[in-house]
């Protein structure tokens, strides 16, 4: 494959003619099947908006360390907050890229002894004080986001021959809405090419807003690494382990890595990651015949299993990758909830 082969999909072609439209679904599932990684034009999503979030996001990475220490992910159990370059882990080996995670602006939920560990999973953003306008051009980023990209999953659900709201109820009015900021400095400044090691994305769908420096590389085949060049104008967007769960396989999520910029440079991408509700449990959706015979069953990795139960999985994901919030405030968790018959950690 050439560096330009991952697919250009325009999703205004689903408000054009019956032909042009089921087209794009076609192309639609192609993509998603076959890569699991394409670019998306026509998504309507403000133009003057995303510059103000990257403008914004290069003014929050530009704050003394001081400030952005004030809002660290250690001092939020929702897992929401800043990271500095090596904090979080992927299978083990530290990210160099400093980043600032927010969630849906939700109140927590009441705890008792009986409730399940990932409802300590919802509440409120940290906002830093030196940028105060990020916080109500994330919010409606955020939403923006939501409405777009539930608008593709339903698009998803008629390229698979399902009824148009199959995937609704998985979401209903509490999508888990996560969004990253980040900043890979160069390697002059890490010793490492690791921006990202390699893995799969465990949501629904995620996008990704990248700026002119690339970094992005998707395996295409093994040990094959195809580079996702900045295109401007798009998010590239990819498939998650849970919508390949509910696709028995048929859809493919697909492992990528984002390798650290060269000397002297920094690289900055926004992403967006469009995941179920947390109480929501993923099924099996059933596929028409002639797809369903293509579905190849759902990877899962047996050092990291997919569960079916949304809030389960997306907390064990935040509890690998963020190992000093979770010592400090879901010790009770790693001692019991997520160990298996032999009393090993599945985490």
């Amino acid at each position: 494959m050439s560096t330009t082969s991952l697919p250009l999909l325009d999703l205004s072609r689903l408000e054009n003619s019956s032909a042009e439209r089921s087209a794009f679904l076609a192309e639609l599932r192609h993509a998603a099947r076959d890569i699991g990684f394409f670019y998306l034009t026509g998504h309507g999503v403000d133009t003057h908006l995303l510059d103000q979030v990257q403008h914004l996001s290069r003014e929050f990475f530009a704050l003394p360390d001081a400030q952005k220490q004030s809002v660290a992910m250690v001092n939020s159990p929702h897992f929401r907050g800043y990271n500095r370059a090596a904090a979080e882990l992927t299978r083990g080996q530290p990210d160099w890229r400093e980043q600032f995670d927010i969630g849906a602006e939700r109140e927590p939920l009441p705890q008792t002894p009986q409730s399940p560990g990932w409802t300590r999973l919802q509440g409120p953003n940290q906002w830093p004080a030196g940028v105060p306008a990020l916080k109500p051009v994330l919010l409606r980023w955020q939403n923006e986001m939501t409405a777009m990209s539930l608008r593709l999953l339903r698009a998803f659900a008629l390229a698979l021959s399902l009824p148009e709201q199959a995937f609704d109820t998985l979401y209903g009015d509490k999508p888990n809405e996560h969004i990253k900021l980040i900043r890979y400095p160069g390697r002059d400044n890490t010793g490492s090419t690791q921006g990202v090691g390699a893995h799969k994305d465990s949501g629904f769908l995620s996008f990704l807003l990248q700026d002119r420096q690339k970094g992005l590389q998707v395996e295409v085949e093994e040990n094959h690494w195809l580079d996702a060049e900045p295109v401007a104008g798009t998010f590239v967007v990819n498939i998650g382990e849970l919508l390949e769960l509910a696709t028995n396989g048929y859809l493919r999520a697909t492992v990528h890595r984002v390798v650290s910029p060269p000397a002297g440079r920094d690289r900055l991408s926004i992403a967006f990651f469009l995941g179920a509700r947390l109480d929501a449990v993923v099924p099996v959706y059933q596929l028409p015949p002639e797809l369903a015979a293509q579905a190849r069953g759902p990877a899962s990795d047996p050092l990291n299993p997919l569960l079916r139960d949304v809030g389960w999985n997306y907390l064990k994901g935040r509890l690998r990758s963020h190992p000093d919030v979770a010592e400090r405030y879901y010790a009770d968790i790693l001692r019991s909830d997520l160990r298996n018959d032999s009393g090993e950690l599945t985490v």
